[in-house]
């Protein structure tokens, strides 16, 4: 397969290991948030509850499990209201007082339900009415103290660039205009445009509600590949479908949220909004990013964790195989190489050599093949086990890469395939693995024709789209089993 390149190509990633958070901070999730906001409310109101007995009833809390019952049943009714009024909504969280009623109407309802159920039961005799009281009216107000401590801190952080959300909007028109008043009139200022684009340059611009233009959808991509963005807003009217389709097949690549804003029409109508980070303003979300919120702690955890501890249990190989293969032949134990990792960024990845060392570097990345002569009987023993993809658990402890994902291709090769199969650089919406779907259901080693390349990436790209943790121990467990030695592994 003769190698293909383009000066387009080469443009979008010369520079993506120079990315940028633009200005740091961390992007604000609603769903994190209201998960959070869930969890203090459980928190508080618990603490309440004690504190009310601690001071009516006195003695330990423990011993009068009746009044522990009615703490935890009062705790089971108030998050089942509070879900079902929306007082967990992220336009709630961010407008404590606006939405007061709402907390008094959940925390009323509650108690009154928990009076309720204690005289069906014929107990409420066993209950102090003080205790009972005090526990409503300290669960109202520590609860509301809380959530306006938090909207105060959240603001504070959120007006220095700490707390908010890089976005990025495509489309000059009025529909932009009308985005960005009302992104800047919000309170806090979550939402941050870092930047505009419009693929009709020249009839648009060159400014657009006070920000620059900054070029067409190649910009976008290159600009998202080079800093961190959050979100991407397509600003188009909907009457161009196929532009639509066509606009967001390419975005699906990146690893941003990718949103829909309603036509014009849509800031005419009564609506409910979202409850997400972009408040009021009436759009939909055609692209998940595919690690955000908890995941992206959840696949740290696990990343540091397994990792540390693979390296601890592997340390004895390591110094076996390092000796093994410094005896054979000349040169470093370690082989280095740059690969494009997460969203296009350039790193180098860590490997035993299992070549003979010649000291040249070449221009053209050629891949292993069965009876390979540059390989020596040492490379040819970790290869089939895998024993030479160890090194790459410092690059998982370093955070270049991770335990489980797409594999990552030499950068010639990447830029080959990606002109050749549609979608491709949606592998690299994650980090990428040591281990992955791709490889552990049977496509591991040379890939010599397209036919192959299309099926690791199809399964490379299923992998990213329906991540989870189960799924990583599931690819893990597999590993185990049919990834360590592979006839297909050269």
């Amino acid at each position: 397969m003769n190698k293909i390149s383009n000066d387009g190509l080469k443009s979008r990633n010369a520079s993506a290991g120079n990315g940028s958070r633009l200005g740091g901070g961390y992007p604000l999730s609603s769903r994190v948030l209201t998960r959070i906001f869930g969890f203090l409310d459980i928190f508080w109101l618990v603490l309440a509850g004690y504190l009310s007995f601690y001071f009516v009833i006195g003695g330990s809390l423990i011993a009068h499990d009746n009044y522990l019952i009615a703490i935890i049943l009062a705790v089971f009714i108030f998050f089942l209201l509070g879900r079902y009024a929306g007082i967990y909504s992220f336009s709630t969280i961010i407008s404590p007082l606006t939405n007061l009623p709402n907390l008094a109407i959940v925390c009323l309802t509650t108690f009154m339900l928990l009076l309720a159920i204690a005289f069906s039961l014929k107990v409420s005799g066993e209950f102090s009415r003080i205790w009972m009281y005090s526990f409503g009216f300290a669960t109202f107000f520590v609860i509301l103290a809380h959530r306006l401590i938090a909207f105060v801190i959240i603001n504070y952080l959120a007006s220095r660039g700490i707390c908010t959300r890089k976005v990025v909007v495509l489309g000059g028109g009025k529909q932009t205009e009308r985005l960005l008043r009302q992104l800047e009139n919000e309170k806090p200022t979550i939402n941050k445009v870092v930047g505009i684009f419009d693929d009709r340059i020249g009839r648009v611009g060159p400014t657009v509600g006070g920000h620059s233009l900054l070029g067409n959808i190649d910009a976008l991509i290159k600009f998202v590949r080079n800093n961190h963005v959050d979100d991407i807003i397509v600003a188009l009217p909907w009457n161009a479908d196929e532009r639509q389709i066509e606009i967001v097949s390419r975005l699906r690549e990146l690893p941003a949220h990718v949103h829909l804003v309603s036509d014009l029409v849509g800031f005419r109508f009564p609506y409910q909004p979202s409850p997400n980070h972009f408040g009021g303003v009436p759009m939909i979300e055609v692209v998940d990013s595919p690690l955000s919120g908890f995941k992206i702690v959840i696949k740290a955890l696990e990343d540091r964790i397994l990792g540390s501890l693979a390296l601890l249990v592997f340390s004895p190989v390591f110094l076996l195989v390092a000796l093994a293969i410094r005896l054979e032949s000349k040169g470093p134990v370690l082989f280095k190489q740059k690969r494009y990792g997460y969203n296009n960024q350039i790193f180098e990845i860590y490997k035993f050599r299992s070549m003979y060392h010649d000291g040249e570097k070449r221009a053209v990345t050629v891949q292993a093949s069965k009876d390979d002569p540059r390989i020596t009987r040492v490379g040819k023993f970790i290869r089939r086990t895998s024993l030479d993809e160890l090194p790459q658990l410092f690059n998982v402890v370093l955070g270049t890469m991770s335990l489980v994902g797409p594999r990552p291709h030499a950068i010639d090769h990447n830029e080959e395939y990606s002109e050749l199969i549609e979608g491709y650089f949606a592998r690299h919406k994650v980090k990428p693995g040591i281990t992955g779907w791709a490889q552990v259901k049977g496509y591991r080693g040379e890939t010599d024709t397209l036919e192959k390349m299309e099926a690791r990436v199809t399964y490379d790209t299923y992998y990213v789209e329906n991540w989870s943790l189960f799924f990583d121990l599931q690819i893990l467990a597999m590993t185990v089993f049919v990834g360590f030695i592979n006839k297909n592994a050269y």
